[in-house]
């Protein structure tokens, strides 16, 4: 019984980990949206995004208001946004999003993950190549016919659609036609659960379990940093 209780209290603090982690994250991305367009959603596409996103990953309401309001201070510290590329032991491709307020802290951090786990802090465009930037967006299943929404969509920039494990429709739209393909969901009143930015590897890469193994613990300590957004890999 109390190996059980260990067990499922591990898993619980495992998700309150995750979700520390999307609150840090989202309070980032509505710093950087207000700076940039202010604090009012019906002004700022980047801030209603960060609203969706905030109630996907159930981050409550007042925190989020809470967030724009430190954005609109004075002292509030201003994130910039960069990436880091580089490999993963046994030659995986790794691109690391940041926004951070000390970027001499954060790129020593990054390389200090890359060499911990016999990895390589790389150059910019050393793996960018590998990867495709593209919106995507998670849409709730109501019976839709996947066939006649891809219809209705490829002149918005569609370029995939399918389903995730949860039943929910996924669309995926080429980086430039993010903003299109936003306001073609909204106007044809689907249920729009998140919308994101996001990174598709090209080309993945197949290890066995043991050598994934090490890829994907240097990839969580990445993802543990405090600096650090969001981390894409081509692992299989």
């Amino acid at each position: 019984m109390g190996r059980i209780f260990e067990v499922r209290k591990g898993a619980m603090f495992a998700r309150w980990d995750k979700m520390a982690k999307d609150f840090t994250r989202i309070g980032k991305e509505i710093a950087i949206a207000v700076k940039a367009a202010g604090p009012e959603p019906e002004n700022n596409p980047a801030l209603r995004r960060c609203y969706l996103n905030a109630k996907a990953c159930n981050m409550p309401k007042d925190r989020v208001e809470a967030a724009i309001k430190r954005a609109m201070g004075k002292d509030i510290s201003s994130y910039d946004e960069m990436v880091y590329e580089g490999y993963a032991p046994h030659g995986v491709a790794v691109l690391v999003e940041t926004a951070t307020d000390n970027t001499t802290r954060t790129v020593a951090n990054v390389r200090m993950h890359f060499t911990k786990a016999k990895g390589a802090l790389g150059t910019t465009g050393s793996v960018a190549f590998t990867f495709t930037r593209m919106g995507e967006f998670k849409v709730k299943n109501t019976g839709q016919d996947l066939d006649e929404l891809e219809l209705e969509l490829i002149d918005y920039g569609l370029e995939e659609i399918g389903e995730d494990s949860a039943g929910n429709i996924v669309i995926r739209a080429s980086f430039n036609e993010f903003g299109a393909m936003n306001k073609a969901i909204e106007d044809k009143g689907l249920e729009l659960i998140s919308a994101e930015l996001t990174r598709i590897p090209g080309t993945l890469v197949e290890l066995s379990e043991e050598d994934a193994n090490d890829v994907l613990k240097m990839v969580d300590h990445i993802e543990q940093d405090e600096d650090v957004q969001k981390v894409y890999h081509n692992l299989k």
